[in-house]
């Protein structure tokens, strides 16, 4: 925990955003550590209609805490959300918008995998209102992919960023893992530039990390050696620069004005409403100055029960806490966090010096009248800068 005393004091509210679990999967993966719940065929039925309807009932019960803000985003993650009917999505998104207003632009995300829709359910997720895909790729090979527990392959693949193209998807993300279990250099960069070829507007990258709760995490794949990954990330930044592909943040790459709005939210300290079975929120309470999170039960069978709650968890953040909780978020931004975010945090420039003086003595960090950021030598010890603020 962190030891920094500060005083924080919210004048004005944060951007809004709103995230929702859908947690039903076909299979769940062996990476996998989100709320995911295997079904075991992608035809099976599922409990949609109610599922809506619990939804909307979860969002009245949260509607107090948007505090007269629209939405900047909307998230839809799971979890496969594709399962679900472009119908069960166009009446959550009506419902939505009967709650709470939609800002100008408002980027609506949903997340598909492949081997979950064809052409017509596409567009029907276009017609209901969604503007925004994240596919879950993670590789073009099938070997990989099998390795993985994925239930599509590399056909699949390419054939799922060509349906969201047809389908009148201009902004959509494609997900894509490196460091896979036998991954050779050459099979990672060609991953990469079959990506780039399908012309995303958006690749999130990231490399496969063992979680605790996973099937990985108990029966460890061989990973490739640090040297290996060191040269996996270096050629395929590389690569993604020359194609246009802007880094933003950790395992993030723009073309040009296509950032996320809701990761930007995220990571600037921004507010979020979260519904849905296992899903987390993040609200500042202007009354109350403070910040608390939210967490909803995670079993969708309880979240279904209308006897039971929604919300399992509600728990400030201390202002002990405030420092470190900015800056893990703030410092996932490759150019840093604007200093105008600051202000979502409650605290002031000269606290956050304060707090912050000793990594910024050793040039760790850099806090001007523009950003927040890790000098490029902070960058190199993200984590013992990180480990200094607790």
């Amino acid at each position: 925990m962190s030891s920094h005393t500060v005083t924080p004091e919210w004048t004005q509210l944060p951007p809004l955003s709103l995230y929702v679990h859908i947690p039903w999967c076909v299979r769940k993966c062996p990476y996998c550590d989100f709320n995911s719940h295997g079904i075991g065929d992608a035809n099976a039925e599922l409990p949609e209609a109610d599922y809506v309807e619990a939804l909307l009932d979860d969002l009245d019960e949260d509607l107090h805490w948007a505090q007269g803000r629209p939405l900047t985003s909307i998230f839809i993650g799971g979890g496969t959300p594709s399962l679900f009917s472009a119908k069960s999505f166009k009446r959550l998104l009506h419902g939505i918008q009967l709650r709470i207003p939609l800002a100008e632009h408002c980027e609506i995300t949903l997340e598909a995998n492949p081997g979950t829709f064809e052409q017509d359910k596409f567009s029907g997720f276009r017609d209901a209102g969604i503007n925004r895909l994240s596919i879950g790729i993670q590789s073009f090979q099938s070997e990989h992919l099998k390795r993985l527990g994925r239930i599509h392959d590399g056909q699949e693949a390419l054939k799922a960023a060509n349906i969201a193209k047809k389908a009148g998807f201009s902004n959509f993300n494609l997900d894509l893992m490196h460091g896979l279990p036998n991954q050779s250099l050459a099979e990672a960069m060609q991953d990469v530039q079959t990506a780039i070829e399908l012309n995303p507007t958006h690749i999130s990258w990231y490399q496969l990390t063992l979680e605790p709760n996973t099937e990985f995490y108990s029966k460890p794949p061989q990973l490739p050696d640090d040297e290996h990954l060191w040269d996996i990330q270096d050629q395929g930044q590389t690569l993604l620069a020359k194609a246009g592909y802007q880094q933003y943040e950790v395992s993030a790459y723009s073309q040009t004005h296509r950032r996320s709005t809701h990761n930007l939210n995220y990571w600037t300290f921004g507010d979020y409403l979260g519904i849905g079975a296992g899903a987390h929120g993040k609200l500042t309470l202007l009354d109350q100055q403070r910040i608390i999170r939210t967490q909803k039960t995670r079993v969708p069978r309880h979240y279904l029960d209308v006897s039971k709650a929604y919300r399992c968890a509600e728990t400030p953040i201390e202002s002990s806490d405030l420092v470190l909780e900015y800056m893990m978020n703030a410092l996932r931004l490759t150019e840093g966090a604007p200093l105008s975010s600051l202000a979502h945090s409650g605290l002031t420039q000269p606290q956050l010096e304060q707090a912050c003086h000793n990594i910024i003595q050793k040039g760790w960090l850099e806090i001007n009248s523009q950003s927040i950021r890790a000098t490029p030598l902070g960058q190199r010890f993200l984590n013992a800068l990180l480990e200094a603020l607790m």
